[in-house]
């Protein structure tokens, strides 16, 4: 009797071990809080920038013409090579013109010494008519002989001085200080003035401008710290908005609005030393406007966008979250600034927001203000 109540002992504590095995299993599971990370607002500087699509857009661009006709002789460049202002670049065959020179040198001396006698014998005629030995019009033709010459003197000079510039105009040096674009005429050939295409082109790289166009809502503010001598700073970024090119300022902006757009055309300057900006290259402005100092900033990815608004996931002390509605100031890559609806330190959710709702629990890592605020 013993051996049997033994057994059925062991049995019931076997059946009854199986059966809440049995109901823990098919309880149901409470979920884990989900983990997220957290962070700090906190109180900064950040700027206020304006986007726009802008045009790189030489100061000056010149195509070389010929202002003599004749052979061209030489090209003293090279395709793609930067050219200083007085450079020379081509030679035109000087020789006609050479001559030319010399032809009207030589008028010049003989009209020179007609002149000389003229004035001789107008001098003797004086003389003459003095003492009543000739007649008052042979002194008055000598007189208009001697205008006469004087005339024919000035005309020499100025087709010597003319011939010395069509001499000059044989030898073309760059006007400007540039880069050198394909050559367009090769030497031999026979140039004229009247030729459309010209000889070459040189386009101005240093410094350089890029035109863009912003809101005209803007032009107030724009025009308020020009006023007050600020340079307003402006980045050339690439067409993916990633890699920063250049870094310029305002020159000036139009002196009308657009109407069909409502904006207005702004030109930046860039010193572009090192070339990266190009001629007629599309670039992303961003033009500095403001500086909104000591605002309350937070990660960018922390906003959220919902039929109502903007709003941010506030960690209340109990680990839950609530829903809180927000205003979106400036933003500044990854860093965004709160107007309205949070204030420095409290503590809100950055990442798996499609886990949350009003009033979750989570598990959330410590929030890193300080690490954010060294980091700027």
């Amino acid at each position: 009797m013993f051996a049997t109540l033994v057994v059925v002992g062991v049995a019931g504590f076997l059946f009854w071990r199986h059966s809440q095995a049995q109901l823990a299993q098919q309880a149901p599971r409470v979920p884990s809080p989900p983990t997220v990370a957290t962070h700090a607002a906190w109180q900064g500087d950040i700027p206020v920038h304006l986007e726009a699509l802008g045009t790189v857009t030489p100061l000056a661009t010149v195509t070389v013409k010929t202002r003599v006709d004749g052979q061209l002789m030489s090209v003293n460049y090279r395709e793609g090579q930067m050219v200083h202002e007085g450079d020379l670049l081509v030679e035109i065959d000087p020789r006609p013109f050479q001559a030319q020179l010399t032809q009207t040198q030589g008028q010049l001396q003989r009209d020179q010494a007609l002149l000389e006698n003229a004035r001789v014998d107008l001098n003797r005629y004086s003389n003459l008519y003095a003492r009543d030995a000739i007649p008052k019009q042979l002194l008055d033709t000598q007189v208009a002989t001697v205008h006469q010459f004087e005339g024919t003197v000035k005309l020499d000079q100025g087709q010597l001085e003319n011939a010395r510039v069509q001499l000059v105009y044989c030898r073309i040096s760059s006007p400007i200080s540039g880069r050198v674009g394909l050559r367009l005429v090769d030497p031999g050939n026979i140039v004229h003035v009247t030729d459309t295409t010209g000889l070459l082109v040189i386009t101005q790289l240093q410094p350089i401008t890029v035109i863009f166009n912003v809101a005209e809502d803007y032009l107030p503010q724009i025009q308020q710290q020009t006023r007050l001598g600020h340079k307003l700073e402006v980045d050339a970024f690439d067409r993916a908005q990633q890699q920063r090119i250049a870094t310029g300022e305002v020159l000036t902006f139009n002196n009308q609005i657009d109407t069909t757009t409502g904006t207005v055309r702004l030109k930046a300057i860039f010193p572009n030393e090192d070339s990266a900006l190009f001629p007629n290259q599309f670039v992303n402005a961003r033009l500095q406007l403001d500086v909104h100092r000591g605002a309350t900033l937070v990660p960018a990815a922390a906003v959220q966008r919902n039929a109502q608004g903007p709003f941010v996931y506030l960690v209340k002390p109990d680990q839950t979250v609530a829903i809180q509605a927000v205003s979106v100031g400036a933003t500044d890559g990854s860093t965004t600034e709160i107007v309205k609806g949070l204030q420095t330190g409290q503590t809100i959710v950055t990442d798996n927001f499609d886990k949350l709702q009003e009033g979750a629990r989570i598990a959330g890592n410590k929030p890193m203000a300080e690490a954010a605020r060294t980091s700027r």
